[in-house]
C-alpha cells in the first residue's frame, strides 16, 4: 500500500438510500411566514412538492413556539395549516400534510403543561427542543410534568447541544432512562452544524438511541443536503436499524 492510499483511504459508498422507507416526516418548518422556515406559500409548495417526491407520503410540520421568539398558538398554526392544505391541493400536491410545534423550553412552556392543551402528534408525542448555548435547568422536573400529563416528549436533534458532548453520553442515558425519545435531524450526518454533531450524531445511531429521524427542513438549502445524505453510510444504518418509528404516524 503506497503512502497516499495508507492515509487517504478512498470513502465507502453508498447507493442513495430510500427515504421512502420513513413514510413520515415529524419535524420542519413548512406554514409560511410564522417562524424561519419557509418565507411564502410558494416557498412552502415547492418544499411540500420535493419532500413528496423523496418519497414522504405525510409529512408533520412543527413551526417554533418559543416566548422571546415566535409566539405562535395552535389557532395561528392550525389556521395556517389549513391555508397550506388548501394550497396545497391546489397545486396537486397529495402528500398528507399536518401539523404540531417545536416548543423551545423555557418558563412559559412549563407553564403551559399544567394549563394549556399542547399540540401533538402521532401517540400524544411532544416535540420540544432546549437552548443551543447553555445547559438547561429544571429539564427533569418539566420531563415529570409532561409526562404526568399525559405527553409523550420528544428531544428535537439533541446531537445539536454541544454542552452535553463532554459528558461522556451520561446526560444522553439518563434522559433515555426517563423515557424521552430522541429525534435526529438528517443532515446531521453531513456535517452541516458542525464536524462534532456529525461525531455525536454516529455516536448515537451506534447505541440505538435514535427513534425518530427528522429534515428539520426551512428551505431549498437544507433539501439539497438531503440528497447529499442519503449516500452516508450511518444514514443506511439508521434506516436498518429498527429502531426509528417515523412510519407508525401515518
Amino acid at each position: 500500500m503506497g503512502l497516499f492510499s495508507k492515509f487517504f483511504k478512498k470513502k465507502e459508498e453508498f447507493p442513495p438510500a430510500d427515504l421512502g422507507v420513513l413514510a413520515c416526516d415529524m419535524h420542519s418548518h413548512f406554514i409560511p411566514g410564522i417562524d424561519d422556515g419557509a418565507k411564502n406559500m410558494e416557498d412552502s409548495l415547492n418544499l411540500l412538492r420535493q419532500m413528496q417526491d423523496l418519497g414522504y407520503k405525510k409529512v408533520v410540520t412543527t413551526p417554533h413556539v418559543m416566548s422571546d421568539g415566535y409566539r405562535n398558538t395552535p389557532g395561528i398554526i392550525l389556521d395556517g395549516l389549513e391555508k397550506v392544505r388548501a394550497a396545497a391541493k391546489e397545486a396537486g400536491i397529495t402528500l398528507e400534510i399536518d401539523a404540531a410545534a417545536e416548543y423551545y423550553f423555557d418558563f412559559d412552556l412549563q407553564a403551559k403543561v399544567k394549563t394549556e392543551k399542547l399540540l401533538t402528534f402521532g401517540n400524544k408525542y411532544l416535540l420540544f427542543e432546549v437552548s443551543y448555548m447553555n445547559a438547561p435547568d429544571g429539564l427533569e422536573s418539566f420531563i415529570f410534568d409532561l409526562q404526568t400529563n399525559g405527553y409523550k416528549p420528544i428531544l428535537a436533534h439533541p446531537e445539536r447541544y454541544p454542552f452535553w458532548y463532554e459528558d461522556n453520553f451520561a446526560k444522553y442515558e439518563k434522559l433515555k432512562d426517563k423515557g424521552v425519545l430522541f429525534q435526529m435531524n438528517i443532515n446531521s450526518l453531513t456535517g452541516y452544524y458542525s464536524i462534532s454533531t456529525k461525531r455525536i450524531a454516529e455516536q448515537m445511531i451506534d447505541r440505538g438511541m435514535i427513534e425518530f429521524l427528522g429534515t428539520d427542513c426551512h428551505h431549498q438549502g437544507h433539501v439539497n443536503l438531503m440528497q447529499q445524505v442519503r449516500k452516508e453510510k450511518y444514514l443506511h444504518k439508521l434506516l436498518e436499524s429498527g429502531k426509528l418509528l417515523n412510519n407508525t404516524l401515518l
